[in-house]
């Protein structure tokens, strides 16, 4: 059968198309292709151009305008006579069969969107068995109702059926339809066994998540590359894969954290992302489960990024999808060390705008907002960590002793009007203390 979905990352040049919409201006369209961008650079691709177009609403037949289009095809002509072989169009929203089927037959070349794109990352980063398989499932959920294009070159018969010529088809089947029938059949069966081996995974995790003791639970969620696996190493003090890409984290990582006198278990998920396909969360279901279980959010928001208030938004949105809506949480603004702003000269009187917002002010309006609930911190040159920690502690303290007040976890040195404890004080412990 054959495949859809890339699976291995390619050296492969790389066109972005975009739209410009009532809902979606210019500005919000590049920054979408800015995105979009660094999810083809994640999978190994290199963009050499983009195409952005007005209109009211994607065109349902080629997406973009016939003359866009064509403008398109002209592009990637060029560019192969040059000797610049153009391998792929990356459009920034998902695509239908008979889009795809429309553009590949003018442009001639390997067409995708932004959800097989972020399949196919996802098909990368996915090192566990739990991984892979829900990939697998979310990239047979994207292939089905797009079969039929996989098959174009077979054609279906036609013609009347019995004595009246009439314009039936009753065993006319033509080798296309049959192959179509076979590869949805093949590709269901697969489904159900997929599913099947998950609902088992569900089940051990389940359990896992049961035996794991009286210890308040702590997820770290938040945009893809905000810095969350690099926050989870400096806390607890572990080596999970961090790097400066999207989506370097997939599987959930939970490890033991002590701080002062007080054990918790603390999760680094998957990050979220603008357009994130639904069958990505649907087939995740286990793994997003420790966000669901989660006691303590600590919401990672990466404060250098212009559009973070967005991303703030869009987090909150799948948390509200996924079930984990009004849990406790902290935000956590991280990597001040890389915000910028511009500041305005003194004879410029017309209104400022977010780039004129300096760190400080900014601190001060969302500190004012939600009071003892955010920090601001820089995880790569360890700002403030010391003070993350002592806000986590007060937090999982609360929370620890109105969920266990008979819980013997808490170490001797707990008690109630103690400050957090010193280092001294946790050397101090005696020996085959945990």
């Amino acid at each position: 059968m054959k495949e859809f979905v890339i699976s291995e990352a390619q050296a492969e040049t790389a066109v972005l198309v975009g739209l410009i919409t009532q809902t979606q201006d210019e500005r919000k369209t590049n920054e979408y292709l800015d995105e979009l961008a660094f999810l083809a650079e994640t999978a190994g691709a290199v963009v050499v151009k983009r195409f952005t177009q007005k209109l009211e609403q994607a065109n349902s037949v080629t997406y973009v305008g016939k003359g866009k289009l064509e403008e398109i095809s002209s592009y990637i002509r060029n560019e192969e006579e040059a000797g610049r072989e153009v391998g792929m169009v990356i459009f920034d929203d998902e695509l239908s069969a008979k889009q795809i089927r429309n553009i590949e037959g003018e442009l001639k070349v390997k067409i995708l969107d932004r959800t097989s794109l972020i399949l196919d990352i996802f098909a990368m980063r996915a090192q566990t068995a739990n991984a892979k398989t829900q990939v697998e499932l979310a990239q047979y959920k994207y292939m089905l109702p797009r079969l039929q294009r996989l098959w174009t070159h077979l054609e279906r018969q036609g013609g009347g059926s019995g004595a009246g010529g009439g314009k039936g088809s009753v065993g006319l089947r033509g080798p296309g339809e049959t192959q179509l029938e076979m590869d949805r059949r093949i590709i269901l069966n697969r489904m159900a066994l997929l599913k099947s081996r998950l609902a088992e995974i569900d089940k051990q995790k389940s359990t896992q998540r049961k035996n794991r003791g009286r210890l308040i639970r702590v997820a770290l969620v938040g945009y893809t590359n905000v810095g969350k696996s690099t926050l989870m190493n400096l806390l607890a003090k572990s080596e999970v894969f961090a790097e400066n890409k999207l989506f370097a984290t997939l599987d959930t990582t939970v490890r033991k954290v002590i701080i002062g006198n007080l054990p918790f278990l603390l999760s680094d998920t998957v990050g979220f992302i603008r357009k994130l396909p639904t069958d990505l969360v649907d087939s995740f279901k286990s793994t997003l489960d420790e966000v669901r279980e989660a006691d303590l959010l600590l919401h990672v928001v990466d404060i250098s990024h212009p559009d973070f208030e967005e991303q703030i938004e869009i987090v909150n949105k799948t948390l509200a999808d996924i079930g984990a809506a009004g849990k406790p949480s902290i935000l956590v603004f991280n990597k001040i060390d890389a915000y910028t702003y511009v500041k305005k000269d003194e004879d410029d009187l017309t209104p400022r705008t977010k780039e004129n917002i300096t760190l400080a002010e900014l601190m001060q309006t969302w500190m004012a907002k939600l009071e003892a609930n955010c920090i601001f911190i820089s995880a790569r040159e360890k700002t403030n960590i010391e003070e993350l920690k002592e806000l986590v502690y007060k937090r999982v303290k609360e929370l620890h002793v109105q969920k266990y007040p008979y819980n013997d976890f808490l170490y001797q040195l707990y008690e109630e009007d103690t400050a957090l404890p010193s280092d001294d004080a946790v050397a101090a412990l005696p020996p085959g203390t945990d």
